[in-house]
């Protein structure tokens, strides 16, 4: 592509003089190759259009993907897949291994599910080796000002969930935290829980663990973003906050 370019642009190249026809399609071809140089040179500098290269996207797509509709057929409610085909031991078995303890009482006739914790949201915490637990408090204030828990530089930790399914069963439940610096988008975590049917007892999910970035670069005020969200792409949770990472952790008398 180079070389088109430099013969369009070189004066001291000897071009046979063309009748006007042939000399009129030469012109034109050489201004479709400039254009095509140009187009090349604008994709490669990183310039989104309709003519990106694969690797140049959108920053949105990455903040929310949206995932393949799959269409699985009319929602049935949980107490109406139980009380079907009751009669079949087997398959009344089956359905008991696959649901697990579902209390019938606390599903009624709804279709849609409903993730709750005892606070009544989703319950959070911070477990870190050697330190007590951090119990974050839900749900968190609209206009809250102020930091909400400060981590330690370079310490391991892990996120507790605790939380409660009702109505019908939880599909893919997952939880999205994204993390921005001073402005700038500096990390981004995405959990897959699980699928979830309804029962009386609270669920509980440990992540794996994780440690905090550490060096003078690293310390400072987070603003981050949570959610809680399902196959549906329905939110069960969103929670907007900021934290801190210190040299130390923070005293607890």
């Amino acid at each position: 592509m180079s070389s088109a370019v430099e013969a369009i642009s070189c004066s001291k190249v000897d071009v046979p003089t063309a009748p006007e026809p042939e000399a009129a399609a030469a012109k034109a071809k050489a201004k479709n190759a400039a254009a095509a140089a140009g187009e090349h040179g604008d994709a490669a500098n990183g310039k989104c259009g309709e003519a990106a290269p694969p690797h140049c996207h959108d920053e949105e797509e990455d903040e929310e993907e949206v995932p393949k509709v799959i269409d699985l057929g009319p929602r049935v409610s949980i107490k109406d897949q139980l009380e079907k085909d009751k009669d079949d031991e087997s398959l009344r078995r089956w359905k008991e291994q696959l649901l697990g303890s579902v209390d019938l009482n606390s599903v009624g006739e709804t279709l849609e599910p409903d993730v709750r914790g005892s606070r009544p949201l989703v319950c959070l915490s911070i477990l870190s080796p050697g330190r007590p637990d951090i119990f974050l408090p839900l749900p968190v204030e609209p206009n809250a000002k102020g930091v909400w828990f400060t981590l330690k530089e370079g310490s391991p930790y892990r996120l507790k969930f605790t939380f409660s399914v009702s109505n019908n069963i939880v599909s893919g439940l997952r939880y999205t935290n994204t993390v921005w610096k001073t402005g700038l988008k500096v990390d981004r975590a995405k959990e897959m829980l699980g699928t979830f049917s309804p029962q009386l007892e609270p669920y509980t999910y440990v992540t794996p663990e994780d440690t905090t970035p550490s060096g003078m670069f690293a310390r400072g005020s987070y603003s981050a973003r949570t959610k809680f969200l399902d196959d549906d792409r329905k939110c069960y949770l969103e929670i907007n906050y900021t934290f801190d990472i210190r040299r130390e952790w923070p005293s607890t008398s």
